[in-house]
């Protein structure tokens, strides 16, 4: 075990004189990182005007106020114009992209040719009738094509929306039903793992479900691959040809290939939007009810990602930014973002079979992943070499344990290992790091700028040193604009609203130090009350997960109010059974280092963790399963990544 809180890296102070950060700070005549902070959430006008002014933000920033009302209902930048596509694509030289596929494809993709792929397909996109407003969905993995086709989408002003490949039908027919789109934007299949999987059927499944469609376009992805399988529908030779449906005929509109869709030549142009108008739509997991269409707008992406990417990643110019995710998940519409910022950003499709060789290969500058990748690479003493270039580590998805800080720093001396926690409904961290603040194991080092994050206890009070709910109680400029066809907003109110009015729940445990680093204790909604202690399940799983014999776990208290349930700890072995020998470590490790009151009632072997398709453990879907929910209605199985596994839960 390592203590929570031990030191690991400190800031030198060249690091600090050469940090982005810094030099921002100067120019806004901020002392340190805390006068900074308390600046950005007291005067959110000075300061969100400053990182428009600082970064040169291309649009019209107009003459309306900068904030207007409360919370949910705060508008930014009134009068304002922009486009997102339009301050990505703004730098017209240098390497924007390198893409790795697990097969061992690798294309490297300059600004230029970027620059010009997004207005061919722009040109196509526009041939199709997408317009100011309209939904382009993809059905695509991590390839440049989808990027391309989001810049695309982007500049016309329409709304981009993406589901992986590797969702189920009904999962991305939950989603694109919601937002009727006129285009999708389809591959044939995928790979993972070594595998190829066909999905032209399933692209037909979708398609059926969406008589919103005016067209479908396909991409060869897998016809591309060595041995892969031809794309059901023929490429037309240029447009305006004939365009052969494929073998199982598509119901609705017109059906094209990629060549097609980028066949002409068409000029780079940018259609201004108001700030808030939207620009993608990202969901909730949608474990448990249709997933959430979160809206988010061209103005508060911009700024945040601008922002963050700069003052906590420390990215910018001449970076190389690579971030492992699938289009499915926010960090997709994060990791672009590098582009904002004048980064190359390198995408990877495939399995994480060894994404440290990808990043030492590439001279990655800043590289991220999940926090379980970081833990499994731990446990199998899988270590990184060659990354000379490495300047910053980030975890996200769930909390990095003080065990995983303290591996990645002994394997990459010298580099800070920063933990991040946000969201997808804010497309964006609440928590984080910066080259400024030294690292400890498992804690957060700081709120991040323009984030008012406090701690709540029950009774709605702020609290220093307890653990309590994460609120935010100032708002952010990348909140959602909307959740879509919620006309009245009583859907989004509800998500955040619901508890602490005018004041944001994000459903996490937080506990905040008095210096304002903090640690993110797991979601508020699966906490652990024994004999009226609580506790965030991230620490269970920190002393459980440590043992070589255990590959994975989840921990369900099954007391409802007022009334002390069961404690039940189900864990996925590496190898062999659980032995009483093993159950009695457990037990004792937890007694010890937790209390008696989380010693669980029993320990059951179980062949996998229910996750979603992000990689989040199922907790709340399961303890429901546990308290009589019938399986189909606890959770959406077409949400999750192994659905198999939910019958194991059965009480």
């Amino acid at each position: 075990m390592v203590a929570e809180g031990a030191l690991l890296w400190e800031p030198t102070p060249s690091v600090v004189a050469n940090a982005r950060i810094t030099r921002y700070l100067s120019g806004v005549g901020r002392a340190d990182y805390d006068d900074a902070w308390q600046w950005s959430v007291e005067n959110p006008e000075e300061f969100w005007t400053s990182i428009w002014d600082y970064f040169g933000v291309i649009g019209e920033r107009g003459d309306g106020p900068v904030m207007t009302g409360t919370m949910p209902g705060v508008e930014w930048f009134t009068g304002s114009s922009l486009n997102y596509a339009e301050n990505a694509l703004s730098r017209e030289d240098g390497t924007a992209v390198i893409f790795h596929a697990e097969d061992g494809t690798r294309r490297v993709i300059t600004m230029a040719e970027l620059r010009e792929e997004v207005a061919r397909v722009r040109r196509g996109l526009a041939r199709l009738g997408v317009g100011k407003g309209d939904r382009v969905a993809g059905y695509l993995p991590n390839i440049p094509e989808a990027l391309v086709a989001f810049l695309a989408t982007a500049s016309l002003g329409a709304i981009w929306s993406a589901g992986s490949p590797d969702f189920g039908v009904p999962s991305i027919v939950d989603r694109f039903t919601q937002i009727e789109p006129k285009v999708l934007i389809a591959v044939d299949g995928y790979r993972y793992g070594g595998k190829s999987f066909d999905r032209s059927a399933a692209v037909g499944e979708i398609v059926a479900a969406l008589p919103s469609l005016r067209a479908t376009v396909w991409i060869p992805y897998l016809a591309a691959a060595p041995g892969g399988r031809p794309p059901r529908p023929a490429e037309p030779a240029a447009p305006g040809a004939e365009h052969p449906a494929p073998a199982a005929a598509l119901p609705q509109g017109e059906v094209l290939g990629w060549e097609g869709l980028r066949a002409e030549e068409g000029p780079l142009e940018f259609e201004r939007v108001p700030f808030d108008h939207p620009l993608w739509i990202l969901y909730s997991s949608g474990t448990t009810g249709l997933p959430k269409p979160i809206v988010h707008g061209h103005g508060g992406v911009v700024l945040e990602h601008l922002k963050s990417l700069s003052f906590h990643q420390d990215l910018g110019k001449g970076d190389v930014f690579f971030w492992y995710t699938t289009t499915g998940w926010m960090m997709w519409n994060y990791l672009i973002g590098g582009l904002l910022v004048g980064s190359t950003v390198v995408l990877y499709d495939g399995a994480p079979t060894d994404l440290w060789a990808i990043a030492a290969a590439e001279n990655v500058t800043y590289f991220g992943t999940g926090a379980p990748y970081i833990v499994s690479c731990m446990k199998a003493d899988k270590r990184p070499a060659g990354l000379t270039a490495l300047k910053g580590i980030g975890s996200t998805g769930s909390p990095l344990p003080p065990e995983g800080f303290a591996w990645l720093t002994e394997v990459l001396p010298g580099v800070p290992v920063g933990s991040f926690s946000g969201g997808t409904d804010v497309c964006t961290g609440f928590v984080g790091a910066t080259p400024l603040h030294p690292i400890r194991a498992g804690v957060i080092p700081c709120r991040s700028l323009g984030a008012r994050v406090e701690s709540f206890d029950p009774a709605g009070e702020p609290v220093i040193g307890e653990v309590g709910e994460l609120v935010l109680t100032r708002p952010m400029p990348s909140m959602p604009v909307m959740f879509w066809n919620d006309p009245s907003g009583e859907r989004y109110r509800d998500s955040y609203f619901d508890v602490y009015p005018g004041v944001w729940r994000h459903g996490d445990w937080i506990k905040i130090d008095q210096d304002g680093s903090c640690v993110i204790y797991g979601r508020s909604d699966s906490t652990l009350n024994r004999g009226g202690v609580r506790m965030g399940t991230s620490e269970f799983y920190r002393v459980v997960e440590r043992f070589p014999e255990i590959a994975d776990s989840l921990v369900i208290d099954t007391g409802q109010l007022g009334q002390e349930g069961r404690l039940l700890l189900y864990v996925t072995l590496a190898e062999g059974e659980v032995t009483p020998e093993l159950e009695a470590r457990l037990k004792a490790a937890l007694r010890e280092e937790l209390s008696p009151r989380h010693v669980p009632n029993e320990i059951i072997a179980v062949p996998g963790i229910p996750r979603t398709l992000s990689g989040k453990k199922l907790e709340v879907p399961v303890r429901k399963i546990l308290l009589g929910t019938p399986v189909e209605q606890a959770a959406n199985r077409d949400a999750m990544a192994n659905p198999e596994v939910l019958q194991h839960f059965k009480p």
